[in-house]
């Protein structure tokens, strides 16, 4: 595989980490039923918004992540993807206390029956179903984790960034100075044109 296409391969498995660990928190991780005591009939659906509110914000960091990654230099792109190991490291610990099911419900439960209390909420569970949504973040935190290693230890091989902006007086070749006979030519030409050479 050539620099180029492992570059973008990189970058594009920090990308597709972050977006689906994005589209997991908008699908209910745990649907919850409850007790004829709490006085609320339908289950209730706990998004993964609800359930485990950093991974938003860490499939966000991972987003931007990809974005520095596509445009680093080559000590850059180190730094960016220790920084991307630590993104997916919090991702998938963030997650996993939503994965033991129960954690993130309690304020849900509260607002649909006005009861709180730890003791009072959990007596009030029938019983929690969940759903494999939960689990898809351990897979965006695992993708992350592998485009940033391998922009750690392979990104010697991507391709440097463009000189394309270099000033172009370092790229235009140096004029050599003028002889007196071409001084005297030019001068003459302005004249013809109407210009006055005595007025520079």
């Amino acid at each position: 595989m050539s620099g180029r296409a492992l570059k973008w391969v990189t970058v594009l498995a920090v990308l597709v980490g972050a977006g689906i660990a994005l589209i997991s928190t908008t699908q209910p991780w745990l649907v919850i039923t409850l007790t004829a005591a709490a006085g609320h009939p339908a289950p209730l659906s706990i998004t993964g918004s609800d359930a485990a509110a950093a991974v938003i914000a860490l499939g966000v960091a991972g987003l931007a992540l990809a974005l520095a990654l596509a445009i680093a230099g080559r000590v850059a792109r180190i730094v960016v993807g220790l920084l991307g190991i630590a993104v997916a490291v919090c991702l998938i610990w963030a997650a996993v206390p939503a994965a033991a099911e129960l954690h993130g419900g309690y304020d849900q439960i509260t607002a649909a029956t006005g009861i709180a209390g730890h003791a009072s909420v959990l007596a009030l569970i029938a019983g929690v179903d969940g759903q494999w949504w939960r689990f898809v973040p351990f897979a965006g935190g695992v993708l992350i984790g592998l485009g940033a290693l391998s922009a750690v230890v392979l990104g010697g091989l991507w391709p440097q960034a463009s000189r394309r902006y270099e000033s172009s007086t370092r790229l235009a070749p140096a004029k050599p100075p003028a002889s007196a006979s071409d001084a005297a030519v030019a001068d003459w030409d302005e004249l013809t044109r109407g210009d006055d050479p005595s007025e520079r």
